[in-house]
């Protein structure tokens, strides 16, 4: 009671500053009031959901879709763009902890059978939606007077980009509810796997909608995906490497320490064209693996630093849900969304046969992989701006299924976890 009250005092002081304001208002939605205004009331939402038994990161979703630009406007969309500033760090804070979760000689039993999973139920889910595609192409509003290869091209890159999931939304699942578990790690192995693999995917379905629509090849984007990808890896390694170098001689102020290399993961990464999820992970995945013993001391402190990072992380992305984008194609998304659910329980259990033995957690699984963000929308962001002709109606209705599967996502993968058991174990983890 004493929470909902105090978050009806925030949400109102704010919004008479915001309203006392009037046409100058812009002037005063600098950072410093998005982030006050988003680190008080969220973490005040997310606190309420959580009583309930739902995920924070709902809340902070839910609390700034509505506080946002498409209803409330009190988080204004100049308001959204300064927390979304943040996003670099974020997503490098969060891809780093799901390195750390990857002990190799734990995993290693059940690696093979976790990529044997993985790969067929991505298969299964592009093939499926490939179809689907095809068959209801003319209800999808992208361009009904496609034919032959441009369509089938088109098709083939729309199959990858909806059969993507999110390991930033799932990390941070993992993260919030201190889970430990099979369903936990394998969970995290697919939707990192899914990364690597939307990147290739996405790379070589271009190359072949610019063939199939007569353009000259971007012949840059291959070697740029190589270099993408091993260089994010290399680039990741060596600053894990330096920073379990600190962490093993001098290990103090890790808080500090570990916002400063997530910061330059992300801002340096980006300047060098390196993917940040993937060079965070692999800075997790060495300090992980060859400093093991210094793991309690890092988990407190990734700990410490997380919380007010997500908070403005799922504060922008809830903010920048596009509400018109739902009332716009929301009947279409709404019938990809809950085919997506499907396929990916469908897919998992396909995945499953071919399994030598089960997989723990598998039969779960599916609850973590409904998520989508901030991956997806950079790549809709891509093609719109390379294929303007039918670039925007593709990014209308993936925005639209990824805002539908955003705050679904969070909510099945808490309850899974729940059901398995796994929430709070990550404390009685050794």
């Amino acid at each position: 009671m004493r929470r909902g009250l105090a978050l009806a005092i925030v949400l109102l002081v704010t919004y008479l500053v915001v309203w006392s304001q009037g046409d100058q208002v812009g002037e005063i939605r600098a950072t410093g009031l998005a982030l006050g205004f988003a680190l008080i009331a969220a973490a005040l939402a997310g606190d309420l959901l959580e009583r309930l038994r739902l995920p924070r990161v709902t809340g902070y979703l839910v609390f700034a879709l509505v506080c946002g630009p498409s209803l409330l406007d009190i988080i204004t969309r100049p308001m959204a763009r300064e927390l979304s500033l943040f996003n670099g760090l974020t997503v490098a804070l969060i891809a780093f902890t799901a390195g750390l979760e990857f002990n190799i000689s734990r995993l290693r039993p059940r690696l093979a059978s976790m990529i044997r999973l993985g790969a067929t139920t991505l298969l299964f889910m592009w093939m499926a939606f490939f179809v689907a595609f095809w068959l209801s192409w003319s209800w999808l509003g992208i361009d009904g007077g496609l034919s032959g290869l441009p369509k089938l091209s088109l098709i083939a890159m729309l199959a990858t980009l909806v059969t993507s999931f999110s390991p930033t939304v799932t990390i941070a699942i993992i993260a919030e509810s201190r889970a430990a578990g099979p369903l936990s790690e394998l969970t995290l192995a697919l939707v990192i796997l899914a990364d690597l693999a939307l990147i290739v995917f996405f790379t070589l379905s271009m190359q072949v909608v610019q063939w199939a629509f007569g353009l000259s090849g971007d012949g840059g984007l291959l070697p740029a995906l190589v270099w993408e990808i091993l260089g994010s890896f290399a680039f990741g390694a060596a600053l894990g490497a330096l920073f379990g170098l600190y962490l093993r001689h001098v290990g103090r102020e890790l808080t500090v320490v570990l916002i400063a290399l997530c910061v330059v993961l992300s801002e340096l990464g980006d300047r060098l064209h390196f993917e940040p999820v993937l060079a965070a992970l692999a800075a997790g995945l060495v300090v992980e693996n060859l400093m093991a013993d210094k793991g309690d001391a890092l988990k407190d402190a990734v700990e410490r630093g997380a919380l007010p990072v997500l908070v403005v992380f799922f504060v922008a992305a809830g903010a920048s849900l596009q509400l018109d984008a739902l009332s716009t194609i929301g009947a279409v998304a709404l019938a990809i969304a809950v085919l997506r659910i499907g396929l990916i329980w469908a897919g998992l259990k396909v995945g499953s046969r071919f399994t030598r033995e089960p997989e723990p957690g598998a039969h779960l699984a599916w609850t973590g992989l409904v998520s989508q963000a901030g991956v997806t929308l950079g790549l809709t962001i891509i093609v719109a701006a390379k294929h303007p002709e039918w670039g925007g109606p593709v990014q209308t209705l993936i925005v639209a299924l990824v805002a539908l599967n955003q705050l679904v996502g969070p909510v099945l993968f808490r309850a899974g976890l729940a059901r398995a058991g796994e929430i709070g174990r990550g404390d009685e983890r050794p």
